[in-house]
Protein backbone atom coordinates (compact mmCIF):
# COMPACT_ATOMS: atom_id res chain seq x y z
CA UNK A 1 0.00 0.00 0.00
CA UNK A 2 1.08 3.67 -0.44
CA UNK A 3 1.95 4.71 2.98
CA UNK A 4 1.22 8.33 1.34
CA UNK A 5 -2.33 7.75 0.60
CA UNK A 6 -4.75 9.34 3.26
CA UNK A 7 -4.95 5.65 3.82
CA UNK A 8 -2.50 4.48 4.89
CA UNK A 9 9.61 15.97 -6.89
CA UNK A 10 16.67 20.89 -11.58
CA UNK A 11 17.13 16.75 -10.43
CA UNK A 12 18.28 16.09 -6.61
CA UNK A 13 22.05 16.51 -5.64
CA UNK A 14 24.65 14.32 -3.98
CA UNK A 15 22.80 13.32 -0.39
CA UNK A 16 26.61 13.17 1.61
CA UNK A 17 26.24 17.00 0.24
CA UNK A 18 23.11 18.07 1.54
CA UNK A 19 23.67 16.51 5.21
CA UNK A 20 26.88 18.53 5.56
CA UNK A 21 25.16 21.55 4.42
CA UNK A 22 22.01 20.77 6.79
CA UNK A 23 25.03 20.38 9.73
CA UNK A 24 25.57 24.42 9.44
CA UNK A 25 22.11 25.57 10.01
CA UNK A 26 20.45 25.78 12.92
CA UNK A 27 16.72 25.27 12.55
CA UNK A 28 14.45 22.84 11.00
CA UNK A 29 11.76 24.92 11.06
CA UNK A 30 9.49 27.51 12.72
CA UNK A 31 6.33 29.87 12.88
CA UNK A 32 5.96 31.53 9.19
CA UNK A 33 6.34 35.33 9.71
CA UNK A 34 3.29 37.21 10.20
CA UNK A 35 1.34 37.78 6.72
CA UNK A 36 3.40 35.12 4.68
CA UNK A 37 1.51 32.15 4.66
CA UNK A 38 -1.91 33.67 5.41
CA UNK A 39 -1.23 35.52 2.02
CA UNK A 40 0.09 32.58 0.11
CA UNK A 41 -3.21 30.66 1.15
CA UNK A 42 -5.71 33.46 -0.13
CA UNK A 43 -3.28 33.53 -3.03
CA UNK A 44 -4.13 29.74 -3.79
CA UNK A 45 -7.84 30.27 -2.92
CA UNK A 46 -7.64 32.74 -5.73
CA UNK A 47 -5.92 30.45 -7.89
CA UNK A 48 -9.33 28.15 -7.90
CA UNK A 49 -8.21 25.91 -4.50
CA UNK A 50 -10.91 24.79 -2.11
CA UNK A 51 -10.96 27.41 0.50
CA UNK A 52 -12.15 25.06 3.07
CA UNK A 53 -8.77 22.15 2.44
CA UNK A 54 -6.27 25.00 2.39
CA UNK A 55 -7.48 26.35 5.22
CA UNK A 56 -6.97 23.12 7.25
CA UNK A 57 -3.47 22.42 5.22
CA UNK A 58 -1.67 25.04 6.32
CA UNK A 59 -3.59 24.39 9.78
CA UNK A 60 -1.96 21.72 10.07
CA UNK A 61 0.71 21.23 12.93
CA UNK A 62 3.54 19.41 10.51
CA UNK A 63 3.01 22.45 8.24
CA UNK A 64 5.55 25.19 9.08
CA UNK A 65 8.13 27.63 7.21
CA UNK A 66 11.00 25.84 6.31
CA UNK A 67 14.46 28.10 6.91
CA UNK A 68 16.29 25.16 6.74
CA UNK A 69 15.70 23.53 3.49
CA UNK A 70 15.32 26.97 1.59
CA UNK A 71 18.42 28.20 2.78
CA UNK A 72 20.42 25.05 1.64
CA UNK A 73 18.67 26.19 -1.68
CA UNK A 74 20.33 29.18 -2.18
CA UNK A 75 23.65 27.81 -0.92
CA UNK A 76 24.12 25.21 -3.59
CA UNK A 77 26.90 25.11 -5.33
CA UNK A 78 27.69 22.31 -8.51
CA UNK A 79 31.05 22.58 -7.84
CA UNK A 80 30.80 21.34 -4.90
CA UNK A 81 29.39 17.97 -6.14
CA UNK A 82 31.01 14.63 -5.87
CA UNK A 83 29.77 13.23 -9.19
CA UNK A 84 33.03 10.33 -9.28
CA UNK A 85 31.68 8.42 -6.64
CA UNK A 86 28.88 7.27 -8.88
CA UNK A 87 31.02 5.20 -11.23
CA UNK A 88 32.61 3.65 -8.14
CA UNK A 89 32.77 0.21 -8.18
CA UNK A 90 30.78 -0.39 -5.35
CA UNK A 91 28.28 1.72 -7.19
CA UNK A 92 28.10 -0.24 -10.17
CA UNK A 93 27.87 -3.40 -8.48
CA UNK A 94 24.84 -1.62 -6.64
CA UNK A 95 23.34 -0.68 -9.60
CA UNK A 96 23.49 -3.58 -11.61
CA UNK A 97 21.88 -5.48 -8.77
CA UNK A 98 19.21 -3.00 -8.85
CA UNK A 99 19.15 -4.29 -12.97
CA UNK A 100 18.31 -7.79 -12.01
CA UNK A 101 16.08 -6.94 -8.87
CA UNK A 102 14.05 -4.81 -11.67
CA UNK A 103 14.77 -6.37 -14.66
CA UNK A 104 11.00 -7.44 -15.93
CA UNK A 105 9.81 -3.53 -15.60
CA UNK A 106 13.38 -2.24 -17.05
CA UNK A 107 13.05 -4.34 -19.81
CA UNK A 108 9.03 -3.53 -20.80
CA UNK A 109 10.15 0.36 -20.38
CA UNK A 110 13.19 -0.02 -22.76
CA UNK A 111 10.27 -1.62 -25.18
CA UNK A 112 7.96 0.66 -25.21
CA UNK A 113 9.88 4.23 -24.82
CA UNK A 114 12.94 2.71 -26.64
CA UNK A 115 15.09 4.50 -23.84
CA UNK A 116 18.32 2.62 -22.80
CA UNK A 117 17.50 0.69 -19.24
CA UNK A 118 21.25 1.69 -18.43
CA UNK A 119 20.58 5.81 -18.53
CA UNK A 120 17.36 4.88 -16.48
CA UNK A 121 19.19 2.99 -14.22
CA UNK A 122 22.20 5.56 -14.01
CA UNK A 123 19.65 8.38 -13.37
CA UNK A 124 17.61 6.88 -10.12
CA UNK A 125 21.77 5.96 -9.01
CA UNK A 126 22.34 10.15 -9.19
CA UNK A 127 19.63 10.88 -8.50
CA UNK A 128 18.09 8.79 -5.05
CA UNK A 129 21.47 6.28 -5.11
CA UNK A 130 18.38 3.74 -6.58
CA UNK A 131 15.49 5.03 -4.46
CA UNK A 132 17.26 4.98 -0.68
CA UNK A 133 17.66 8.53 -0.40
CA UNK A 134 14.49 10.14 -1.95
CA UNK A 135 14.83 13.28 0.60
CA UNK A 136 13.32 14.10 3.86
CA UNK A 137 12.06 17.45 3.73
CA UNK A 138 8.33 17.80 3.92
CA UNK A 139 7.95 19.50 0.07
CA UNK A 140 5.19 21.27 0.36
CA UNK A 141 7.61 23.00 3.70
CA UNK A 142 9.67 23.83 1.70
CA UNK A 143 7.61 24.99 -2.00
CA UNK A 144 5.34 27.24 0.19
CA UNK A 145 8.71 28.75 2.51
CA UNK A 146 10.01 29.39 -0.83
CA UNK A 147 6.88 30.94 -2.92
CA UNK A 148 6.32 32.94 1.11
CA UNK A 149 9.57 34.85 -0.18
CA UNK A 150 7.02 37.79 -1.77
CA UNK A 151 6.89 38.64 2.28
CA UNK A 152 10.09 40.69 3.39
CA UNK A 153 10.09 39.45 6.88
CA UNK A 154 10.18 35.70 4.83
CA UNK A 155 13.46 36.87 2.93
CA UNK A 156 14.91 38.14 5.98
CA UNK A 157 14.36 34.61 8.33
CA UNK A 158 16.10 33.01 5.00
CA UNK A 159 18.73 35.55 4.68
CA UNK A 160 19.38 35.05 8.48
CA UNK A 161 19.84 31.57 8.12
CA UNK A 162 22.60 31.18 5.60
CA UNK A 163 26.01 31.25 7.03
CA UNK A 164 28.02 34.09 6.22
CA UNK A 165 30.23 32.21 4.55
CA UNK A 166 27.99 30.83 1.87
CA UNK A 167 25.87 34.05 1.10
CA UNK A 168 25.57 35.39 -2.01
CA UNK A 169 25.89 38.93 -2.19
CA UNK A 170 22.34 40.63 -0.88
CA UNK A 171 22.04 41.65 -4.60
CA UNK A 172 21.84 38.34 -6.28
CA UNK A 173 20.15 36.88 -3.35
CA UNK A 174 17.54 39.21 -4.10
CA UNK A 175 17.12 38.66 -7.49
CA UNK A 176 17.15 35.21 -7.13
CA UNK A 177 14.27 35.24 -4.28
CA UNK A 178 11.90 36.89 -6.65
CA UNK A 179 12.69 34.42 -9.30
CA UNK A 180 12.02 31.10 -7.32
CA UNK A 181 8.94 32.74 -5.16
CA UNK A 182 7.54 32.95 -8.45
CA UNK A 183 8.61 29.15 -9.33
CA UNK A 184 7.95 27.50 -6.19
CA UNK A 185 4.74 28.95 -6.84
CA UNK A 186 3.68 27.42 -9.50
CA UNK A 187 5.41 24.04 -7.92
CA UNK A 188 3.67 24.26 -5.10
CA UNK A 189 -0.05 24.59 -7.29
CA UNK A 190 1.37 21.37 -9.24
CA UNK A 191 1.89 19.97 -5.89
CA UNK A 192 -1.22 20.26 -4.41
CA UNK A 193 -3.09 19.63 -7.51
CA UNK A 194 -1.31 16.32 -7.96
CA UNK A 195 -2.06 15.12 -4.08
CA UNK A 196 -5.37 15.93 -3.85
CA UNK A 197 -6.51 13.92 -7.39
CA UNK A 198 -4.20 11.21 -6.68
CA UNK A 199 -5.60 11.60 -2.90
CA UNK A 200 -2.45 11.61 -1.34
CA UNK A 201 -1.78 13.54 1.91
CA UNK A 202 0.23 16.63 0.75
CA UNK A 203 1.88 16.85 4.02
CA UNK A 204 3.24 13.68 3.78
CA UNK A 205 5.58 13.74 0.70
CA UNK A 206 9.18 14.39 1.39
CA UNK A 207 11.61 14.96 -1.14
CA UNK A 208 15.00 17.05 -1.53
CA UNK A 209 15.51 20.36 -0.32
CA UNK A 210 14.95 21.86 -3.82
CA UNK A 211 11.26 20.38 -3.80
CA UNK A 212 12.04 17.05 -6.31
CA UNK A 213 10.19 13.96 -4.72
CA UNK A 214 10.20 10.40 -5.68
CA UNK A 215 12.75 7.77 -6.59
CA UNK A 216 13.27 9.77 -9.55
CA UNK A 217 13.34 13.05 -8.07
CA UNK A 218 10.77 14.98 -10.40
CA UNK A 219 9.83 18.70 -10.14
CA UNK A 220 5.88 18.34 -8.72
CA UNK A 221 5.23 20.39 -12.82
CA UNK A 222 6.80 17.50 -14.61
CA UNK A 223 4.44 14.75 -12.40
CA UNK A 224 1.55 16.35 -14.30
CA UNK A 225 3.44 16.84 -17.55
CA UNK A 226 6.06 13.41 -17.88
CA UNK A 227 4.85 11.04 -14.74
CA UNK A 228 3.49 7.99 -16.03
CA UNK A 229 1.57 4.89 -14.28
CA UNK A 230 4.62 1.91 -14.57
CA UNK A 231 2.76 -0.85 -12.86
CA UNK A 232 -0.74 -0.26 -14.09
CA UNK A 233 -2.27 0.45 -11.28
CA UNK A 234 -4.11 3.57 -12.68
CA UNK A 235 -2.25 5.88 -10.23
CA UNK A 236 1.18 7.61 -10.57
CA UNK A 237 3.60 6.95 -7.36
CA UNK A 238 6.88 8.00 -7.87
CA UNK A 239 8.00 6.61 -4.75
CA UNK A 240 7.81 3.10 -6.40
CA UNK A 241 9.90 1.63 -8.53
CA UNK A 242 7.82 0.83 -11.84
CA UNK A 243 5.98 4.04 -11.89
CA UNK A 244 9.94 5.70 -11.36
CA UNK A 245 11.25 3.87 -13.99
CA UNK A 246 8.67 4.28 -16.75
CA UNK A 247 8.40 7.99 -15.76
CA UNK A 248 12.54 8.40 -16.21
CA UNK A 249 11.98 7.22 -19.53
CA UNK A 250 8.87 9.08 -20.70
CA UNK A 251 10.83 12.45 -19.62
CA UNK A 252 13.56 11.10 -21.31
CA UNK A 253 11.70 10.20 -24.64
CA UNK A 254 9.13 13.49 -24.10
CA UNK A 255 12.94 15.92 -24.44
CA UNK A 256 14.24 13.39 -27.94
CA UNK A 257 15.78 10.28 -26.32
CA UNK A 258 15.76 7.69 -29.55
CA UNK A 259 17.64 4.77 -30.23
CA UNK A 260 21.06 4.99 -31.50
CA UNK A 261 21.43 8.94 -30.27
CA UNK A 262 24.84 9.91 -30.61
CA UNK A 263 26.92 11.29 -27.53
CA UNK A 264 26.30 14.83 -28.37
CA UNK A 265 22.55 14.55 -28.44
CA UNK A 266 22.67 12.31 -25.56
CA UNK A 267 24.35 14.78 -23.65
CA UNK A 268 21.94 17.51 -24.45
CA UNK A 269 18.74 15.56 -23.17
CA UNK A 270 19.95 14.53 -20.07
CA UNK A 271 21.01 17.91 -19.58
CA UNK A 272 17.42 18.88 -19.79
CA UNK A 273 16.89 16.05 -16.93
CA UNK A 274 19.69 18.50 -15.03
CA UNK A 275 21.14 21.12 -16.34
CA UNK A 276 24.93 20.45 -15.51
CA UNK A 277 27.72 19.14 -17.61
CA UNK A 278 28.86 16.93 -15.02
CA UNK A 279 25.99 15.29 -14.35
CA UNK A 280 25.12 14.55 -18.08
CA UNK A 281 28.72 13.21 -18.13
CA UNK A 282 28.30 11.18 -15.00
CA UNK A 283 24.96 9.51 -16.21
CA UNK A 284 26.60 8.27 -19.62
CA UNK A 285 29.72 7.33 -18.13
CA UNK A 286 27.66 5.07 -15.54
CA UNK A 287 25.67 3.90 -18.54
CA UNK A 288 28.41 2.50 -20.02
CA UNK A 289 29.75 0.78 -17.59
CA UNK A 290 26.65 -0.51 -17.02
CA UNK A 291 26.66 -1.89 -20.45
CA UNK A 292 29.83 -3.62 -20.13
Amino acid sequence: MNVLRRSSLYTVFTFSVLFFLSGLLNNECAAAPAGAFSALGAALKADGFNSREIDALYQDPDVHFDPRSVSLFFMHSESRLNYAQFASPKSIRRARAYQRTHARALTRTEKKYQVDQAVIVAIILVETRLGEMVGKSRVLNTLSTMAALKNEAARQDIWQQIPTDRRLTRAQFEKKADAKSEWAYTELKALLRYAFAEGIDPVSIRGSYAGAMGICQFMPSNISRLAVDGNGDGHVDLFTHEDAIASVANYLKHHGWKPGLNGQKAHRVIRRYNNSRPYADTILKVASLLRR
